[in-house]
């Protein structure tokens, strides 16, 4: 083959967390004073109701806006009032920021923009220049879910590990910090939160094999102030806190050399009455607990929610969800404070739909227990038992134990995943995207910890999508995507809309009876929040599972979403991901208003996937590829090397057809600045052109239906 043929072929290829490269900042006028944000502000946010002032818009993580002018009599008159096109197309998860007219949002590979909030004007961007090789340490998609604004500064979580203070009103970096061990795989997908004058940021990485903890910055300077370990380290050296001592005691063997686990990479919300802050922590490093712990225990704090003092970091309270974790059930989805009244008595609860399927209601002054209820179909325990506060295990739950495969509903997709739900005060229920997508766990017995790579203990080559079409459409047929309304009290659901698919976008509730979303089918939707009647739609041409969030600016009520189908899901789920989703992926920020008339540009069509070369016959061959495929690349590449429509789908790719052009990217690293690093360190050559030729064998099998 000609250098220059082979020049052609990289090009084309995108790998596996690919980047786009971006100007530095750009400005354009931006006001002289941007992002007045304090403490106190945010506290009486709901006289504030035209700004949309943190993550949750209030401490409280409510998602609940008292605007009303777009209600449930009006909503049919909403249209497109602006919409900004982003310079990247991956998964787009941030809530914007509205601050005194000024929008502030996030986009992949942690970019900032700075958006005029009534015409939709870019006013500056911030591109942190996150090294693409860091794509391969990010679990789940390059994504950032929105930053943190604190006295004219705006605080960034960069995937890279920095934590970032820019200028809010020119997009100028003013100090960054290193938040991690950058030769580990860590990485920052969640938002900071300031909470007494505290930047608190967290971790993810958790898959590759990481401990996680939970830090606070000072916000002027970037200096550490405290840490909060999750898990404890290794037992030889002082432990960092009371409450790891505590912890040690419920692990065995010597988790500490693989990391643990135990990352907050998503949810946290703070009392300012209690003055306590609420973090959720994640699953199991590896999930195996068979090799992380061996012998059971608890594993403290693991898929559980921790109340500590934000001024020093200190322990106060918690409680575990899933003891033992072994599924990947973390406790890192959404948490929303309320006060609601419980058997006649107020009560000031902490509510969480976490992963392993049952919804929490519990006492957010000590942490006690007060209800759990299944919001999904749940097989792996059958109850939590209201006396210790536990699950009951189904006996076919524990597969390290039996060494069986188990057919669990939820997986590790969860039942709710990171998408923010909503409680409305107004109608006392909480809106949860919620999704019913099984998994099959099966101990690997052949489990060693590598260098790169997902590190989970499970066997990733049994739990693939079947080949066969009539099994394969049955093993679909599960899947399913909801937007439940629960009852807190109750405990059950008031209303449930279904999906065309799952992994649909987070939730937004306002005073105007109106309940907001996205979904896998391109669609942003109003319903009303009462009984869950579709009220109003909007084509947004993509996927969208980021939360929506509203403002005001005069007498005019916007309501802004930012679209753009990715996650984890959406780039490893293959068959399953693309059920309902979008044949190719934009990403636009879009604002809507009563009586606006704006149209989006015709979508291009997605190319037609071209034949594919011959398939080898060697069926030993296309067995191992299909075992090294499923190890390492399918948790970006997609299951069954089926493409979720956010990366190029290796199927059609040209680099299948040349392996010197495959044996650059995947063994030489030709691709690393785009986030396709070497994978000489855990693949031969011959294992890499088995995955190869895999590739080209499932293109056969494929290319009759993807025409």
């Amino acid at each position: 083959m000609t250098k220059r043929a082979l020049a052609s072929l990289l090009a084309v290829v995108v790998c596996s967390a690919c980047q786009n490269k971006a100007p530095e900042t750009t400005e354009a006028a931006a006001p002289p004073s941007a992002a007045k944000v304090d403490a106190v502000r945010i506290i009486q946010a709901d006289n504030d109701p035209a700004n949309w002032l943190t993550h949750g818009r209030t401490y409280s993580e409510q998602r609940f806006s008292p605007l009303d002018r777009i209600n449930a009599g009006t909503v049919k008159q909403l249209g497109l009032a602006w919409s900004l096109d982003l310079d990247t197309h991956r998964g787009q998860e941030a809530t914007p920021l509205i601050i005194d007219g000024v929008m502030y949002s996030t986009s992949a590979w942690s970019k900032v923009q700075a958006i005029d909030a009534a015409t939709g004007k870019l006013l500056w961007q911030y591109d942190p220049r996150v090294p693409g090789e860091f794509g391969v340490k990010a679990c789940c998609d390059t994504v950032n879910r929105g930053v943190a604004a604190h006295k004219g500064r705006l605080y960034l979580g960069a995937l890279d590990g920095r934590l970032i203070a820019l200028d809010a009103a020119t997009g100028k970096e003013v100090w960054s910090v290193v938040t991690v061990d950058q030769s580990q795989p860590y990485t920052i997908t969640g938002a900071p939160r300031i909470v007494k004058d505290r930047v608190i940021i967290g971790n993810g990485g958790a898959e590759l094999g990481v401990r996680g903890y939970v830090s606070a910055y000072d916000p002027a300077d970037g200096k550490l102030l405290w840490r909060f370990y999750t898990v404890p380290g290794d037992p030889s050296k002082p432990f960092e806190g009371a409450h790891l001592e505590k912890a040690a005691k419920t692990w065995n063997g010597e988790w500490w050399k693989l990391g643990g686990g135990g990352t907050v990479w998503d949810s946290m919300a703070y009392d300012p009455d209690l003055d306590l802050l609420y973090i959720g922590v994640g699953n199991g490093s590896p999930w195996n607990q068979q090799y992380r712990s061996p012998g059971g225990g608890d594993n403290l704090y693991l898929s559980s929610i921790v109340a500590i003092k934000p001024e020093t970091g200190e322990y106060a309270w918690h409680y575990q969800s899933t003891p033992g974790e072994t599924w990947d059930f973390t406790a890192t989805q959404h948490i929303i404070l309320a006060d609601i009244e419980l058997e006649g008595q107020p009560r000031k609860v902490l509510m969480q739909a976490p992963k392993n399927g049952f919804f929490y209601v519990i006492d957010r002054t000590n942490g006690a227990l007060l209800s759990a209820k299944p919001f999904v179909q749940v097989n792996w325990a059958t109850e939590i038992d209201m006396k210790t506060g536990r699950p009951v295990e189904t006996k076919e739950a524990r597969f390290t134990d039996h060494k069986m495969p188990f057919i669990a509903m939820p997986g590790p997709y969860g039942a709710h995943n990171w998408h923010p739900m909503s409680y409305s005060p107004q109608t006392g229920l909480v809106y949860i995207p919620a999704q019913d997508v099984g998994f099959v766990y099966m101990h690997d017995s052949k489990y060693k910890p590598e260098s790169m790579g997902f590190n989970i203990g499970i066997d990733k080559v049994a739990v693939r999508m079947p080949d066969d079409p009539q099994v394969k459409a049955a093993a679909l047929s599960t899947v399913r995507g909801y937007l439940k309304a629960w009852d807190p009290v109750k405990q059950e659901a008031r209303w449930t809309v279904e999906h065309p698919g799952a992994w649909n976008g987070g939730i937004l509730s306002t005073a105007g009876n109106l309940v907001f979303q996205g979904n896998v089918g391109g669609e942003f939707v109003a319903y009303n929040a009462a009984d869950g009647t579709k009220l109003w739609s909007f084509p947004a041409q993509t996927g969208i599972v980021a939360a929506p969030a509203t403002y005001a600016i005069g007498d005019e009520q916007y309501v802004v979403v930012v679209a753009g189908w990715g996650g984890t899901y959406a780039i490893s789920g293959g068959d399953a991901s693309r059920k309902g989703g979008p044949a190719i992926n934009r990403s636009r920020v879009l604002a809507f208003k009563l009586g606006a008339t704006g149209q989006l540009p015709e979508p291009v069509a997605a190319a037609a996937p071209v034949q594919p070369p011959e398939a080898s016959k060697d069926k030993k061959l296309i067995e191992h590829g299909i075992a090294v495929y499923h190890t390492h690349c399918s948790v970006c590449h997609g299951d069954s090397a089926v493409g979720g429509g956010v990366l190029p789908d290796l199927r059609w790719s040209a680099i299948n057809r040349d392996a010197a052009a495959w044996k650059e990217v995947v063994i030489n690293g030709a691709r690393k600045d785009r986030g396709m690093v070497s994978f000489a360190p855990v693949l031969s050559e011959a294992d890499a052109d088995a995955a190869r030729q895999y590739v080209i064998w499932k293109a056969n099998q494929d290319f009759a239906s993807a025409k």
